[in-house]
């Protein structure tokens, strides 16, 4: 019995050459390396583009369809110190949907770069459109959290032979002009104009995310194609990707560390084809993952707390290993039964809620029964969902990735794997 909380970081720790790591994508998405684990099986690899022969007919896959915002703002002060505001979460309004349909103001968690330079004021940015001209202001509200409550103001102004005239403009306008893709911070560059496609996955629809879900970063309209004769089931879920992605285990065991909150959204009708596959599921990608895990143990919330409301969907970092006999007697089944039930009483076409799961050694996968995904950090948390998932054998296939020349990380290779 593996005593999760216990475990130590350092026991998930290997050597990663800078030049390992993938700073650019493939000209082709689907062009990079495939590796191909199953645990009776010696480890293979092909090319991306042939993921479809891999697949069993009639796998229910589940991808995140989440999309990157330009949520990266630099300002300048009148010493000409910059300051760097980088939005983390929606604060007022709340709604991912309503925030970016906002128009003239509204209020993020972020985080503030050179937060030295900047003590007290609002901070304006100035921004020529043609003959038009955009002007935004920041004021620093406070903490929150692990981050700052920032209030924004915005007018964007027209100019005509008839004067100037202040026009409607709203938030997803703003960033899609003042903002920047954010790329990771291992990458050691700066974001250019082409990560703003190759940062995307080509299904990505519901704006939220400051990091890419990147196993689905490898997928072309060809390779979806070739999935489709499979008739296979394809579902979207949305988790944003929250910066939290990137945070590095620090702490001796895991128990120490804190993990972030990430915002989902799944559908009735997803839930209802999860039931359908008897609940097994091939995720895209440890968002997926999460997401899908995490519907099991709203389930639960559900069954033992009937009454339940929305803002208490939440699953906690530490809630899956809790010892609970109505819990371990609660089958996926049963759970997503009831999740579909809560909905259905509630009228939700569909479950918002929020997760803090970390997925380590010792956790029992309850709806993910394959899945694909990159490379990962060393010591970090997706490494642990990894190992969890293959019960412990990730070496095997770090090492194969290391000695083959595999592309790490967010722009790297992938592999499919079947425990």
């Amino acid at each position: 019995m593996i005593d999760t909380k216990n475990i130590e970081i350092s026991d998930y720790d290997y050597e990663l050459p800078d030049s390992r790591i993938a700073k650019y994508p493939k000209e082709k998405r689907d062009e990079s390396k495939l590796l191909l684990y199953h645990q009776s099986n010696p480890v293979s690899e092909d090319v991306f583009k042939n993921l479809p022969k891999y697949i069993p007919e009639g796998t229910l896959m589940v991808f995140n369809n989440t999309r990157v915002i330009q949520a990266r703002m630099h300002f300048h002060k009148d010493t000409g110190a910059q300051i760097e505001i980088f939005l983390l979460e929606p604060y007022a309004p709340s709604d991912y949907e309503q925030m970016f349909q906002t128009e003239g103001t509204c209020e993020w968690v972020c985080l503030v770069g050179n937060l030295k330079k900047w003590k007290d004021g609002l901070l304006t940015m100035n921004v020529n459109v043609g003959d038009d001209h955009l002007e935004v202001t920041a004021e620093n509200k406070g903490s929150y959290g692990t981050g700052y409550l920032i209030e924004f103001h915005w007018k964007y102004v027209k100019v005509s032979q008839d004067g100037e005239e202040e026009v409607p403009y709203n938030f997803t306008e703003l960033i899609d002009k003042v903002g920047e893709l954010p790329i990771p911070p291992y990458l050691n560059r700066e974001t250019v104009e082409s990560d703003k496609q190759t940062y995307q996955t080509v299904y990505s629809k519901i704006k939220g995310s400051v990091a890419a879900p990147t196993a689905g970063l490898h997928f072309t309209k060809e390779v979806l194609d070739e999935l489709e004769k499979l008739h296979l089931d394809r579902e979207e879920v949305t988790l944003h990707v929250g910066a939290g992605t990137f945070k590095p285990v620090k702490s001796k065991t895991i128990e120490e560390h804190d993990m972030h909150t990430e915002y989902f959204c799944v559908n009735k009708s997803t839930v209802e084809k999860i039931i359908a596959h008897e609940c097994c599921a091939l995720a895209v990608g440890t968002t997926s993952v999460r997401t899908l895990e995490s519907l099991y143990y709203l389930g639960v919330k559900i069954i033992n707390e009937p009454d339940i409301i929305g803002s208490q969907l939440h699953v906690s970092q530490w809630e899956p290993y809790e010892k609970d006999v109505t819990k371990e007697n609660i089958t996926p089944m049963d759970s997503l039964c009831a999740l579909l039930d809560y909905m259905d009483k509630k009228g939700l076409s569909a479950l918002h809620a929020s997760t803090q799961i970390i997925i380590a050694p010792g956790y029992e996968y309850k709806i993910v029964k394959m899945l694909i995904t990159n490379f990962h950090q060393p010591k970090s948390t997706l490494l642990l969902l990894v190992s969890a998932f293959v019960h412990g054998d990730w070496r095997r296939i770090y090492d194969y990735a290391l000695s083959h020349e595999f592309r790490f990380l967010s722009y790297g290779d992938s592999s499919f794997i079947i425990p």
